[in-house]
């Protein structure tokens, strides 16, 4: 076996588990997941539909670079939602079985393990924990950026050692942020640009949940902010899925988007990986890049649940709105892993330590004394965890005084 297999850690639904062992949550209470960042909005039947009538695609062997269909409508939806020109379909982007898939294969296929020095990825901290593993098991070395709430979540390239950038070869970027919902500005964009021009470092742009956000600005993506930069796409690739968009995570449907020379070398690697996206999901992803009604509908949904359950939480927990995603990134009175613990005794209500989704780094870690809601669950479910998480958090606060 790979040696590089034991340097991966437990996921943190796996740490959860060994948390929860042996505490019985109160009998009385239903159960209320919202550890989870799992779509529970129903599937749109356009899709559905689609994913029907194309069944006799089951017959065929798929192509790896996907259907001239699914391409074009995912140039057009690139072009129409970020108001840039149109990706070239045939060789700026690639379909992929969904944004985890891809970002994990991504960094196989550009981390060049025989540099003279150990190369470096450099993620944000706390992460999608894919990035991480992806990273160790290419051959690199990790690299935390811490991302607090003083710098609004995002991270301080100027903090970087020169060592570091110089054996840099991959940079995770994630806007909007998982768990924190922070998206980078447009200055974010220009540091991050002028810095991979330096050193020469692939810049990969986590975008799965770019369709959620609660005003009228959409969150800034970075091929656009490349195109408002008047900048091409080298060295950039952004990852995008319809798992959150779409509400279809048992679909596995993403593209990757970006810079033709690394996509064409990527798509190579995926030849030889054997991910081809099936010929029914296909056009299924195809109908669903092509329609926003459905869309507008899902973000309603969130809008009307963030704005029912964050006041709920303020009068107890110091949680403020994110930019956009589905996640409220609150802190606790005492430790975030405790917290969760006995909010899951007392209230049956489930939430994710914010530790396990960060690593210690620079004496910290980021995701201490806080825990992260997944508002998946429907609005009457979400409401009736906040009011537990109240409860628990009062009776929390008034033992301590």
């Amino acid at each position: 076996m790979s040696p590089r297999l034991s340097l991966l850690q437990p996921y943190p639904f796996e740490k959860l588990r060994q948390l929860f062992a042996g505490v019985a949550p109160n009998p009385a209470l239903r159960p209320i997941n919202l550890s989870i960042g799992e779509p529970k909005h129903p599937t749109p039947q356009l899709v559905k539909d689609a994913l029907i009538a194309n069944m006799a695609g089951l017959e065929n062997y798929p192509v790896t670079l996907g259907s001239d269909a699914l391409r074009s409508s995912i140039s057009q939806w690139l072009s129409l939602r970020y108001g840039i020109s149109a990706p070239n379909p045939a060789t700026e982007i690639v379909p992929v079985n969904g944004s985890r898939e891809a970002l994990f294969a991504f960094a196989q296929a550009v981390i060049d393990p025989t540099a003279a020095e150990k190369p470096v990825v450099l993620s944000p901290n706390p992460f999608y924990q894919i990035y991480e593993g992806a990273a160790l098991l290419a051959g690199a070395e990790p690299y935390y950026m811490n991302c607090t709430s003083d710098r609004h979540f995002q991270p301080d390239w100027d903090s970087v050692p020169e060592a570091i950038w110089k054996r840099t070869q991959l940079v995770f970027v994630c806007s909007p942020g998982n768990p924190t919902g922070a998206v980078a500005s447009l200055d974010d964009w220009k540091k991050l640009f002028s810095l991979s021009d330096r050193y020469g470092f692939v810049i990969a742009s986590d975008e799965c949940y770019s369709e959620i956000y609660f005003g009228e600005e959409k969150p800034l993506g970075g091929l656009e902010a490349a195109a408002k930069l008047g900048r091409d796409f080298t060295r950039l690739v952004m990852f995008s899925s319809l798992s959150k968009r779409s509400n279809v995570p048992g679909m596995r449907s993403g593209f990757v988007a970006g810079d033709a020379k690394i996509l064409k070398q990527f798509l190579l690697y995926r030849t030889y990986h054997g991910c081809a996206m099936s010929p029914p999901v296909q056009a299924a992803s195809a109908a669903a890049w092509s329609d926003e009604a459905h869309v507008a509908e899902n973000r309603r949904q969130y809008v009307a649940k963030f704005a029912a359950v964050t006041p709920k939480l303020q009068t107890a927990l110091n949680v403020q709105m994110p930019d956009a995603a589905f996640y409220l990134w609150a802190e606790t009175p005492i430790s975030d892993t405790e917290f969760a613990k006995r909010l899951y005794q007392d209230e049956h209500v489930t939430v994710l330590p914010g530790s396990f989704l960060a690593r210690e780094a620079h004496g910290t870690n980021p995701g201490a004394n806080r825990i992260r809601i997944a508002l998946v669950a429907p609005l009457a479910e979400c409401e009736e965890a906040a009011d537990r998480i109240v409860r628990f958090t009062n009776r929390l606060l008034m033992k301590s005084c």
